[in-house]
């Protein structure tokens, strides 16, 4: 039962939300007030050294999509005439506007040639008309942050067509909009990021005003990287796509320190060693990152391009302790769990969540939120991630453990969390892969704990399978045929013991958009006094 609000700070709560919201408003006024712009204005520009470069793959059909004016993206629907201005125009959602004014579109539309280059440039001095004055929305966060990193490394691109008059306007407002994002308080959790992307600019910035920002931003990244990269190269957020990301990043901040002739600080290689290590780790056998903690599976192109730059050749780590991933590999299986904590503060609330690969196909994906997406919020929470979920309850901060070892023919993960506490159960899940079967063996069990409770608890133990993925249930309701569309014949059969096996439509996102799919799921009762116990198998079938 939830507990009332104590009538005190109840009382305090309303004051201290209008000190609060007053406080906003102070800040609002006096970054769009005559005194910070000219703050942020200084020192003069006198052009740019260097000219950084992005080492993310451009798609020229999404370029070429964008040159005709159709900017849709995630599923929302958005376009304009030829050569039309989207900039005083409502759009469909915030989400959309904060992509939209990110400019994450350029590197696509530049990729177009000449014709896209130009459109690129009418955009750019379109909405520095409307927006290039201080804007809360627009200048702050992670859209200030990702269009003054799309601004400086399309610098070179533009610079043949701009006039004399624009190139120093450009500059100006790229030195602007740097010095405001350095000061942004913003989000913590990016951080880091924000400080990348003011280096970069410190670095193609020539003269004193690219120094002074540069030194500001590289002193702040010593401090900030440590923390943002964990010692196994898993990003703090523990997604991998924003390892990915942020590996992009520092490698264009590596590359226009090298320009300039400046090495690269030891905490930024450093980073960008252990970020590769990273990638290598969730890289699976279809060339893609798992999806978990908001992130999505992303391109292969895209990994591949990541990865071109790292030396290493040595294979991928098995473990990831420290961002609580564990691999699992052998005879066309690999898997990746999801055994880190479970706290307040992330972005997904899924332990034990797993990802599968077959035979180099998807079959299972970890988690189907996507922070890209306005995805249904309840599938942060276990619902959609492909682990159990107990009740309709989200599991509270938990202390976790795991334990991941490798025998002959054999490697297994034990798994635990006190999650569900309050309901009365510890959970665990042992996964065994037989690497010479090529068998995953699974168990998902809910051990009483504290004061029983009076009845007996639902759960659910889901699997999300893969876009492509059919699946059909046998008969007896005991197992699913699991079968990839480029798949004629036989396929992948899970097992279960579970009081029931279920079939349901869902959804998973790729690219911020959509996807119809289909969810496996295994339910059953957790009785009060001796919990739960479910053991499941997939093998191939040769059907």
């Amino acid at each position: 039962m939830a507990r009332a609000p104590h009538p005190f700070s109840e009382a305090l709560r309303q004051p201290i939300e209008a000190v609060t919201s007053l406080g906003r408003q102070l800040r609002r006024e006096w970054r769009a007030g005559p005194v910070y712009q000219l703050m942020i204005g200084r020192p003069k520009t006198d052009g740019l050294s260097i000219r950084p470069r992005d080492f993310r793959p451009a798609d020229v059909g999404v370029g070429a999509r964008l040159f005709s004016g159709d900017f849709s993206r995630g599923g929302e629907t958005f376009a304009v005439a030829p050569g039309g201005d989207p900039w005083r125009r409502p759009l469909p959602s915030r989400r959309f506007a904060a992509a939209l004014h990110s400019f994450d579109w350029m590197r696509e539309l530049i990729a177009v040639g000449e014709a896209g280059q130009r459109e690129a440039l009418r955009l750019w001095l379109e909405w520095r008309g409307v927006y290039g004055q201080y804007n809360d929305f627009v200048w702050s966060g992670e859209t200030l942050e990702r269009r003054v990193f799309n601004l400086a490394t399309s610098a070179a691109s533009l610079a043949p067509l701009v006039s004399e008059a624009e190139g120093a306007t450009f500059v100006t407002d790229l030195a602007r909009q740097a010095r405001h994002l350095l000061g942004d308080p913003g989000d913590p959790g990016r951080a880091a990021e924000r400080a990348v992307v003011a280096a970069l600019v410190g670095a193609a910035l020539s003269g004193k005003a690219g120094e002074g920002l540069r030194a500001r931003a590289l002193t702040r990244l010593d401090r900030l990287l440590p923390a943002a990269v964990l010692r196994d190269g898993v990003h703090a957020s523990r997604s991998p796509e924003r390892g990915l990301e942020l590996l992009f990043d520092l490698l264009t901040l590596d590359d226009a320190l090298s320009q300039l002739g400046a090495p690269a600080p030891v905490e930024v290689s450093r980073a960008v060693d252990r970020l590769s290590a990273g990638v290598r780790f969730f890289t699976l056998a279809d060339g893609r990152l798992p999806a978990f903690q908001g992130g999505e599976g992303g391109s292969r192109a895209r990994i591949e391009a990541a990865l071109a730059l790292d030396a290493a050749e040595h294979l991928p780590p098995k473990s990831a302790p420290y961002g609580g991933y564990h691999r699992l590999e052998g005879r066309g299986l690999q898997i990746i769990a999801d055994a880190g904590e479970v706290g307040g503060e992330a972005a997904c609330l899924q332990p034990g969540a797993l990802a599968v690969v077959g035979d180099g196909r998807r079959l299972i994906a970890g988690s189907v939120w996507s922070a890209k997406a306005a995805a249904d919020p309840a599938l942060r929470g276990p619902p959609g991630g492909s682990c159990l979920a107990l009740g309709g309850a989200r599991p509270a901060p938990a202390q976790t453990r795991a334990e991941w070892q490798e025998g002959e023919g054999a490697v297994w993960l034990d798994a635990a969390h006190d999650g569900w506490r309050a309901l009365g159960f510890e959970a665990s899940r042992r996964l065994f892969l037989d690497t010479v079967a090529g068998e995953l063996r699974g168990e998902d069990a809910l051990t009483p704990i504290g004061r029983p409770r009076a009845e007996a608890t639902g759960f659910a133990i889901r699997f999300h399978l893969a876009p492509d993925v059919a699946a059909q249930l046998s008969a007896d309701g005991k197992s699913a045929l699991l079968r990839p569309s480029a798949v004629r014949s036989g396929g992948w059969r899970l097992r279960g013991d579970s009081a029931g096996m279920e079939l349901a439509r869902g959804v998973t996102f790729e690219a911020g958009e959509a996807r119809a799919t289909q969810v496996l799921t295994l339910v059953g009762l957790a009785d009060p006094a001796s919990g739960a116990r479910v053991r499941w198998k997939l093998s191939r079938d040769e059907g």
